[in-house]
């Protein structure tokens, strides 16, 4: 009933003032949750990361990455690298390394090539569907190594100390890929809702943020043609609380 309402200045037909409450006015959004809660976003690669700690085998490991539409983290370029590295990680006591070391097993394989004197080989994505292009320099050979195998699996070792970690201070290891360690999984940014649920392209959701009276469409992982809508206050009630994940949900907070 409050048709050709001027939302600046509230001024009705005839230029009289229209006196209506609203809670919720919708405002230019910015969306900074592109991963599920858990995950790092780096919006240089559009993508999401994951450190798991239970300890896993390379192989293990690559197919829990799989079971979250991920696979093991692999890096197009320096930048990326060193925003891994930057990360402080949500890391417990539990952990298979030294303290102030982080190890993980990461989308690399070490294939070795000659045995001689010293072991020659070199670097592949162990994804092969991966369109990556970064290759990690020569390595350091794990202890845990056997004679019979000739691929080794990729370890990034970073550190916890903030100093050493934002100098990108870290090292690459050619490890036995039956060795139990940490890993990192990468996945494409997605659309997340507000209850943090994984939405499908194409589908709308309610981002997540202040606002869950907003409708968006999934698009490359991205909310889009986002729609808002402006609850009344309720009536009779003079002090009341909003429910941040409910649209024009209230609760009565008069004694």
């Amino acid at each position: 009933g409050k048709e050709n309402v001027d939302s600046r200045h509230n001024r009705g037909r005839g230029g009289e003032t229209t006196r209506f409450h609203t809670v919720n006015v919708a405002q230019p959004v910015r969306f900074s949750r592109k991963c599920p809660t858990g995950w790092h976003h780096y919006e240089g690669t559009a993508s999401c990361y994951r450190v798991y700690l239970n300890g896993e085998n390379y192989w293990d490991a690559m197919q829990t990455c799989q079971r979250v539409n991920g696979s093991l983290a692999t890096f197009t370029a320096d930048q990326e690298l060193r925003f891994i590295l930057a990360q402080e990680w949500d890391l417990e006591e539990k952990t298979f390394v030294r303290k102030d070391q982080r190890r993980f097993w990461v989308g690399y394989q070490y294939v070795i090539t000659n045995r001689n004197h010293s072991l020659e080989g070199h670097w592949e994505v162990a994804y092969k569907g991966s369109s990556e292009v970064f290759l990690p320099p020569d390595p350091i050979f794990g202890t845990a190594m056997s004679e019979n195998e000739n691929v080794l699996c990729a370890q990034l070792q970073c550190f916890h100390f903030p100093t050493l970690r934002h100098h990108g201070l870290h090292s690459w290891y050619a490890e036995n890929c039956y060795e139990k360690s940490s890993f990192l999984c990468k996945r494409s940014q997605t659309c997340v809702d507000i209850k943090d649920n994984i939405v499908d392209e194409g589908y709308y959701f309610t981002p997540k943020g202040n606002d869950p009276c907003l409708s968006c469409t999934c698009h490359n992982g991205e909310p889009e043609m986002c729609v808002a809508a402006l609850c009344e206050r309720p009536q009779g009630c003079q002090q009341y609380r909003k429910d941040p994940k409910e649209c024009c949900k209230f609760t009565c907070l008069d004694p």
